[in-house]
Order: structure tokens, then C-alpha cells, then sequence
């Protein structure tokens, strides 16, 4: 209950900043225009709140969060007197109303970058692009334990997460793919992923296990079992183990194979472990037990969870360059996914609705600040992209309308417009029909 409530919070939270910054583009465009605005609301619907303000604008905040929209004075909608109509919105030259349009998409735009700049002075942690374990597609390609992913197809990945995005989109192109890492003994190697070829059962929605990576999950023990075998060798928890019967670990997925592999009735197990940056040799005497209809040697030990070793942070002046470099990276991978899924590459699938907007939005929100500014800076970039969208009803739509007037010299006639209404109406129909019946999968996967 408390992620439902939490989900819509964040939601509301998320769209208000956003569809706010959006409208305050067209708003702030259309008065340095000369324009009449009548009307500025976040949301539809009816008003939960609203006042007039000295320039006459009416301002609203209305009980449907999903959007807004700036009313202007436009002799299209209502009779202007002769001696207001240089305020209309329509009376404005092209040039002024195609600024206008443009200025809320324009505003998401920079609402992006300062977002990501706000990210990167916060400073946004995530894991190393460090390999634990290695199987599958990823064992045949060459991939070891302890080798870091430098870059994918040329894409740099400085953290876990850029990998994974880097891999998604490889896996959704299904072309083979090189790979630069740098090995646990410092050398660089570049492993080639097939995944051109045929057959290969992939997803993009999980790039490492589809693969066969494994993040690096260090062997340090997060409780140790009472009366256990592990809590009668003296173990504990915050120990790293460092050796079982004499063979090294690394990470954490050794230690239950090579405890099937090493142990036995009545024979103790040396057990290495560094406490306090001493080492430490014990001995264990695991015990049997029965899971799944199978005998297992089990010490009693949890894993400690995996702490987070990367931080992408820059001070202000350096995260101004890193804000648009990122930006750039996201605007590509926006571009590049609508591309793919039109011609087919990538699966409708991956259009999303307010549901997976308010889950994604509240779990970004609980991993931290940094976290959720990311978010609020893809679904701002995204927001921007949509509303470019040459479908009528749209900010994009609009700009189409105005770039065939300048082209022919005159208005597109009332009749075109009403048919593009239609159109752009039935064509956002579909896809927010599409975006809530893969909301309602993912709820139900």
C-alpha cells in the first residue's frame, strides 16, 4: 500500500515540475510576443485552485495531473474586439508563433540539462563495471571474472548501469558487438558478443542475466547463522572470505560451489577470512541439509549487501559540460529507440504510461536524489522529443502547420485542420491505449 501511495505521489510530483517548466515555456514566449494568455493550468479537468493575476491571466491547478495547457487570446476560439486583436495569438506574424510552440519543448529541453547538471554536482552513485560471475553467451565470448567493461561498441561505460543500457540497445540491434574491458591483471581485451546470431533467446529488459554477467558481489559475510557451523568456527559478520579449503575467492557466488565441491562428513574446512585487516584461519564444520530434494553443505552465512563503489559527481563548473554531453547521449538513445521500434527493430513494448511512469518514478525517488533527477531529466528530454512529434493535436503538429504556411505563403485552410485534429486525436488515442495496455502487463508479469 505504501508503493501505491508513494507511487502516486511521485507521479504528481514528477508531471507537475515538468508539465509547469513546459507551459511557462509557451507562456513566457507568448507575452514577450505581444500575446494575450487567458488561461495557464497545470492539469485538466476541473480546478482545485486558481486566482487571477495582474496581467489578467487566469492561473489553475486542476485535480488531473497528466498535462496542462496555456489559453491564449486567438480569434479562432472567440470574438476579439478590433482594438484587442493585436494580442491574438493568430494575428501574430509565423516567425512569432512558431516561437511560441517551439518554447515548451525548448523549456523541457534546458529543464534536462539543469536537471542533469543538479545530478552531477549531487553526485549519483552506482556500482563499477565490475564482472563476478560469467556463463552463457558471455562465458563463449571470453568474459572473465574481475574484468571491468571500459566500453560497449565504442559507447564508455563508467558504471554498471551505463553498461546496461549500452548492452540493451546492442541486444536490440542484434548485430555483433565488441566489448573493451580490462582484465583483473590490468591488461585490455576486447571480447565480441555474437549476438547476431541466429536463434539467441535476448531481451533488452535484462541485458546481464540474458548475457550471463553477473556484477562483482564481494565475499563478505552480512549475518552469520546462530548455532550454525559458521557461528561455531568463530565467523562474523563483516568478515571477507578470502579462501575455502585453500582455494581463493573472489566474490561471493564461489563460496556455495566450492563448498559443495570441498566439504564433507566429520572434515573440517579452513576457512580464510580478512576481519579488521587482519587474517584470520578458522575451521568449519559444515552441516547437510535438504532443499529442493537435495543434500546441501550449508555454513550459515547471508551475503553482506553489495555497497555502491561509483559516484559520477563534477563540481559546478565541470558538470556544465558533462550536463550537455549527457544530455546528448539521452537525446540519441530517445531518437534511436522511437526509430527502432518503427521500423520494428525494437518491440512496442517498450512505450510506457502513467503507471510504469509513477513506479519507475517512485523507485528512483527511494534510491536517492541524484537517482530521481535522472529520471525527471529522461522524462523531461522524452517529453520534449513526444511533443516535437509531427502529429497534429501536438506542439510538432502545430510546427508542421506553420513551416507549410511559410512554405506556400498562406494559412493551412480550416478544413485541413479540423481532418489533422481528427487524425492527431485517433493517432494519441492509440498510443496512450497502447501505454496502458502495457502497463497493465507489467503489473501482471
Amino acid at each position: 500500500m505504501m508503493e501505491f501511495f508513494g507511487s502516486v505521489w511521485w507521479l504528481i510530483v514528477s508531471l507537475g515540475i515538468l508539465v509547469t517548466f513546459h507551459e511557462f515555456g509557451h507562456y513566457w514566449v507568448a507575452r514577450r510576443c505581444g500575446v494575450r494568455v487567458l488561461r495557464f493550468s497545470v492539469g485538466f479537468g476541473k480546478p482545485l485552485w486558481k486566482r487571477v493575476g495582474r496581467d489578467g491571466t487566469e492561473y489553475v491547478v486542476a485535480w488531473i495531473p497528466l498535462g496542462g495547457y496555456v489559453k491564449m487570446l486567438d480569434e479562432r476560439e472567440v470574438e476579439v474586439a478590433p482594438s484587442e486583436r493585436h494580442e491574438s495569438f493568430n494575428a501574430k506574424p509565423v516567425g512569432q508563433r512558431i516561437a511560441i510552440v517551439a518554447a515548451g519543448p525548448v523549456a523541457n529541453l534546458l529543464l534536462c540539462i539543469g536537471l542533469l547538471w543538479a545530478m552531477f554536482v549531487v553526485g549519483k552513485p552506482d556500482f563499477q563495471p565490475d564482472v563476478g560471475r560469467v556463463q552463457g553467451l558471455a562465458a563463449e565470448a571470453g568474459f572473465q571474472a574481475g574484468d571491468r567493461l571500459l566500453d560497449v561498441d565504442g559507447r564508455p561505460t563508467r558504471t554498471w548501469s551505463e553498461a546496461g543500457i549500452a548492452l540493451a540497445t546492442a541486444i536490440i540491434d542484434r548485430e555483433a558487438t565488441p566489448v573493451r574491458v580490462r582484465t583483473a591483471g590490468g591488461d585490455e581485451r576486447v571480447r565480441l558478443l555474437p549476438l547476431d546470431r541466429p536463434g539467441l533467446a535476448l531481451s533488452e529488459e535484462r541485458p546481464f542475466s540474458d548475457l550471463g554477467l553477473a556484477l562483482a558481489w564481494p565475499a563478505v559475510i552480512g549475518e552469520v547463522e546462530p548455532g550454525s557451523a559458521a557461528a561455531q568456527a568463530g565467523l562474523q559478520a563483516g568478515d571477507r572470505i578470502l579462501a575455502l579449503g585453500g582455494r581463493p575467492v573472489d566474490t561471493y557466488d564461489q563460496v556455495a560451489p566450492l563448498l559443495q565441491q570441498l566439504a564433507g562428513p566429520d572434515t573440517p574446512l579452513a576457512v580464510q577470512v580478512e576481519r579488521d585487516g587482519r587474517r584470520l584461519d578458522l575451521e568449519a564444520r559444515p552441516l547437510q541439509v535438504e532443499r529442493d530434494g537435495r543434500r546441501l553443505w550449508q555454513l550459515g552465512v547471508l551475503a553482506a549487501p553489495v555497497e555502491q563503489d561509483a559516484l559520477l559527481r563534477f563540481g559546478p563548473l565541470a558538470a556544465v559540460p558533462a550536463a550537455l554531453a549527457e544530455t546528448r547521449q539521452m537525446t540519441s538513445d530517445v531518437l534511436g529507440m522511437l526509430w527502432r521500434m518503427v521500423s520494428g527493430q525494437a518491440s512496442l513494448k517498450n512505450i510506457s504510461g502513467p503507471i510504469t511512469i509513477a513506479r519507475v518514478a517512485n523507485g528512483s525517488a527511494s534510491l536517492g536524489p541524484a537517482w530521481f533527477l535522472n529520471f525527471l531529466a529522461i522524462l523531461s528530454l522524452s517529453l520534449c522529443i513526444m511533443n516535437l512529434l509531427p502529429i497534429p493535436v501536438l506542439d510538432g503538429g502545430h510546427l508542421l502547420y506553420y513551416l507549410i504556411e511559410l512554405v506556400k505563403g498562406s494559412p493551412v485552410g480550416e478544413r485541413g485542420l479540423v481532418a489533422g485534429q481528427y487524425i492527431g486525436l485517433a493517432m494519441l488515442a492509440g498510443l496512450m491505449g497502447l501505454a496502458f495496455y502495457n502497463d497493465i502487463l507489467r503489473l501482471g508479469s
